[in-house]
């Protein structure tokens, strides 16, 4: 199957408070892909970090992770990215501060990849999703 993962578990990897055996031990042998929009929204961090130490850090963390296999975002991506904001707009929300959020889940949806984020609020109302809470497969991880 193989899994992408939200930009915030990255986040977590890069600030040292998840180390990359944690991911894998949720991942386990699958493959783990990286979208155009997480390595946007990593660049941006670091470009904007408040000391050129701090980017430098966020940068090489980056470049560690682009060594995974890039996901492209192409137009079957972009109907599925239009099919679920319309399907949360009929539910009555709005999907525009959500728009990275989307692109991911649009991805993972046409890939058939499971979607792992610490965020399920951001996640649960999107149809066809395969999503993994950090939360959730780590208890399961550890239950007898």
């Amino acid at each position: 199957m193989g899994f992408l993962i939200d930009t915030c578990i990255w986040i977590d990897v890069e600030r040292g408070t998840l180390a990359p055996a944690d991911v894998a031990s949720i991942t386990g042998d699958e493959p783990v892909y990286l979208s155009p929009v997480t390595i946007a929204e990593l660049k941006f961090g670091a470009e904007t970090a408040k000391t050129s130490d701090l980017r430098q850090k966020r940068l090489a963390a980056l470049a560690r992770l682009k060594r995974k296999p890039l996901l492209v975002i192409d137009e079957t991506t972009g109907e599925i990215f239009g099919d679920i904001a319309a399907q949360i707009r009929k539910n009555g929300s709005q999907h525009h501060y959500r728009v990275q959020d989307l692109w991911l889940a649009s991805q993972a949806i046409q890939h058939g990849y499971r979607f792992l984020t610490h965020n399920r609020k951001d996640f649960t109302d999107i149809s066809g999703l395969a999503l993994v809470v950090w939360e959730d497969a780590v208890k399961k991880a550890v239950q007898p």
